[in-house]
């Protein structure tokens, strides 16, 4: 793994918090981050991964070539546009910021989206 910086839960909440329209809301007893009321982000139960949209055809090939950082709960995510992200394996708040930003914009309604093509979230800087 090379992980630049140790990513918390804390890090997961502000990142996507800061992304346009987004809210905050607890389902299945897990953080999910919303736009337009649909879901681009959870925690994980543990808080060690978060949840992303991502598209089915794009998904098996990052988890073929970072599975350390990239994977789906069999059973659950392989019928949805869904992965899972280990915090752990992430290089910096940097990559966590890209990762939320590219799946904001997939739920994000397009008018939103158009008006924020790049959202940054804190620290995007570093990674």
């Amino acid at each position: 793994m090379t992980a630049g910086a140790t990513i918390t839960a804390a890090d997961v909440r502000s990142a996507a918090l800061s992304l346009p329209d987004t809210a905050e809301k607890l389902a299945w007893g897990q953080p999910t981050f919303r736009v337009a009321g649909r879901i681009f982000a959870s925690l994980g139960d543990d808080e060690t991964s978060m949840g992303v949209k991502c598209p089915r055809e794009d998904r098996a090939e990052l988890i073929a070539a970072e599975p350390e950082k990239f994977f789906i709960r069999e059973g659950h995510d392989d019928h949805y546009a869904w992965m899972r992200v280990r915090l752990s394996a992430l290089e910096g708040r940097g990559e966590l910021a890209a990762i939320l930003a590219d799946s904001w914009r997939q739920v994000a309604p397009r008018r939103l989206a158009a008006a924020h093509p790049e959202p940054a979230g804190p620290g995007e800087e570093d990674g």
